[in-house]
């Protein structure tokens, strides 16, 4: 009897002993296997890309940028590429998540907390500046303060140089829908210029005198101010370099205080910030195009270059694909200094 009992504890002891060991043993295959097939996964999206994803945030010149990108890629490289549009934070957000692949125009200071935040979590790579001489803020047509006498237009704000001068003419520039009040024309509400303008006002008191309209896109901008222009008409508003605009008419950018960091965070009180624009990629694309982004980080262009294309879009009603093709052939010694030479041949051969 008892060693029956002997003999059902010692093979219940093997059996759990056994189970054990299978469960440890099926455990270690499983993991083995898992962390396999997640290198091997890793390796799949590092290195494996057929498409390359463009941000288009929402005005013309990151379009043109786009297409000369696009046109070099697509020809040059062999990849499909495709743009999705957005606001600049929504764009910036799906570079972040890996949805876009490249950014060809980010607005550094515009975009400082979520763009600094990405780049120190490694979540975005910047590639190259793509331009650092533009300009924004305020700008009024020359003759609003010089006159034009060839127009026959008499200067109707002749002490104004400066944002804080606009208290001075309010009367100048009516809301037409407000006459009690003035007008300045923002930024679309997407845009964090546009947040900046509207404080700014209200730090300076100019919201007591004026009204601040948001428009819906940067081309009810352009069309407010073109009318503004081609009548004549005293116009204030939000603008900024590189754009057709400020390559075709003659603009001031309203003076303010020098730029402090201190002051400007506290409340906008001086001029923009310097804006270094810069092209950004998500952190796996140095990798899942590695010839490209070598490419991109040779991309470099100026406000005055930016702007001859812009300038070439709106004088000949041109796509910005057009006008990239033609900024290509008459730049070939700038674009064909970013690519190796074959990659350069074959890309003038599909633009001629």
């Amino acid at each position: 009897m008892y060693s029956l009992k002997l003999m059902d504890i010692l093979f219940d002891i093997f059996r759990k002993g056994v189970i054990f060991s299978m469960k440890k043993w099926l455990t270690m295959m499983f993991a083995s296997l898992f962390f396999v097939l997640a290198a091997c996964g890793d390796g799949d999206s590092a290195t494996e890309i057929e498409t390359i994803h463009f941000a288009d945030a929402g005005w013309d010149s990151i379009r043109f940028h786009n297409s000369v990108a696009q046109t070099i890629i697509e020809n040059g490289y062999g990849y499909d590429t495709e743009v999705t549009n957005g606001t600049s934070t929504a764009t910036l957000q799906a570079l972040q998540q890996g949805d876009l692949n490249v950014y060809m125009e980010v607005w550094t200071d515009n975009l400082e907390e979520i763009y600094t935040k990405a780049i120190d979590r490694g979540d975005i790579v910047r590639a190259a500046t793509n331009f650092d001489d533009n300009t924004q803020g305020l700008y009024v047509p020359r003759y609003v303060i010089e006159g034009d006498s060839e127009r026959g237009i008499e200067p109707v704000a002749p002490d104004l140089k400066t944002v804080k001068d606009l208290e001075k003419y309010a009367d100048v520039f009516i809301d037409p829908e407000d006459t009690s009040k003035g007008r300045v024309v923002g930024a679309p509400s997407s845009w964090i210029i546009s947040e900046y303008l509207d404080e700014k006002l209200k730090t300076y008191g100019l919201d007591e005198q004026y009204n601040y309209l948001v428009p819906g896109s940067d081309s009810a901008i352009v069309a407010s101010l073109a009318g503004a222009v081609k009548q004549g008409e005293p116009w204030v508003g939000c603008c900024w370099s590189p754009t057709w605009v400020t390559a075709s008419f003659d603009l001031v950018l309203l003076e303010d205080e020098p730029f402090d960091l201190e002051k400007w965070e506290e409340d906008r009180s001086t001029e923009f910030p310097p804006n270094d624009v810069v092209i950004a990629v998500h952190k796996d694309f140095p990798t899942q195009a590695e010839d490209v982004y070598e490419f991109l980080q040779k991309y470099e262009t100026s406000n005055t270059l930016t702007e001859e294309a812009l300038d070439y879009m709106n004088e000949n009603d041109a796509s910005p694909e057009e006008a990239a093709k033609w900024w290509m052939n008459e730049h070939e010694d700038i674009w064909t200094s970013w690519v190796p030479e074959d990659i350069a041949e074959k890309v003038k051969s599909a633009i001629q």
